[in-house]
């Protein structure tokens, strides 16, 4: 048996030795990833939405500016961990239009509402409803089917609205739930994530600002580099009702599930939509503010408005059926 190199022995060696850091993935410092950082181990693992990892085990996201002051995470793994190898569908959806209306708080009021901006239906208004948006059936999303309506609250610097140039929606299942058990949304569904109202952190598995694909998220907006520009994350509730397509306040109707199980008040599982919208703003975060008030003021709206065939046949083939699509595989998703 012939010897080998002390040099290949040796590289052998340390390549073992980082392997193993690598999977040591579950120290207590780790940080929370947003949605885009999840491209490259996508990328490695191709189809298999499983890379051979299991999904990510829910670490408390780290603020590095925020310190005490971030509001803790509660636990419902809403949008936690690395989860890019785990089933999903991707859509793109640039700005359409900014108007200060708000169909699900304000309907049939237009102007009453504070400046949102709308992706998606080109037509949401403040008269519009899920019956009039599926008619309307125009969208600004690359994937045709979806012609559903996502509305934020503008941002302001200076109080002059910053124009986003797109967001993107990640559908996938809240974190342990079980991909076989997911169900579309539900025609008609409509609910808002966040709180609009908040003047303190909220946590930041539910909303938070990061830049680019960076790991970290902040409850207020960092300083960020040219190369990664500044983002806002607002994760929605992945448990129905099974009964009402929406409630008094707008989100009662739905939960969030906890440890891979929706409670028994909210027992259907549906996907869990991560909103992210993109804005050209970089460096010094001063001056800005959200149109619904300060900049941890954090939420977004959904109006289930997708061509419902349409829907069904992604959750079905993507979550379901524990694809990773729109991201790797590059399965015609319109």
């Amino acid at each position: 048996m012939r010897a080998r190199p002390l040099g290949r022995l040796l590289t052998v060696a340390l390549a073992a030795l980082f392997l193993a850091a690598s999977c040591s993935s579950d120290g207590d410092g780790a940080a929370e990833r947003a949605p885009e950082d999840d491209r490259a181990d996508e990328r490695a693992a191709g189809d298999d939405p499983s890379g051979g990892h299991a999904p990510g085990h829910g670490h408390e996201p780290v603020d590095a500016d925020a310190g005490a002051d971030v509001a803790p995470v509660r636990g419902r793994g809403a949008g936690m961990g690395p989860q890019g190898r785990v089933p999903q569908f991707v859509i793109e959806c640039p700005w359409s239009h900014s108007a200060p209306d708000d169909p699900i708080v304000h309907p049939g009021h237009p102007g009453r509402a504070h400046l949102h901006d709308f992706f998606g239906n080109t037509s949401t208004d403040a008269h519009s409803t899920t019956a009039s948006l599926v008619a309307a059936g125009d969208t600004s999303c690359a994937t045709k089917a979806d012609t559903a309506a996502y509305w934020a609250p503008a941002l302001l610097r200076d109080g002059e609205p910053v124009r986003p140039y797109t967001a993107i929606a990640y559908y996938r299942p809240g974190l342990g739930v079980d991909p076989a058990t997911v169900q579309p949304f539900p025609e008609g569904l409509v609910v808002i994530a966040g709180d609009q109202t908040a003047t303190t952190p909220q946590p930041l598995d539910v909303a938070a600002w990061h830049c680019g694909a960076s790991p970290v998220l902040h409850s207020d907006p960092p300083s960020c580099p040219d190369t990664a520009p500044l983002a806002v994350r607002v994760v929605f509730p992945d448990c129905w009702d099974g009964e009402h397509l929406d409630s008094d306040d707008h989100q009662s109707h739905m939960a969030y599930s906890e440890d891979g199980t929706c409670p028994r008040s909210h027992p259907v599982p549906v996907p869990q939509l991560i909103f992210e919208v993109r804005y050209p703003v970089t460096g010094d975060p001063a001056g800005l503010a959200l149109a619904s008030g300060g900049v941890r003021s954090l939420h977004a709206d959904f109006m289930q408005a997708w061509d419902q065939a349409g829907l069904e046949r992604e959750v079905e083939v993507c979550l379901n059926g524990q694809r990773v699509c729109g991201v790797v595989s590059n399965r015609a998703t319109g």
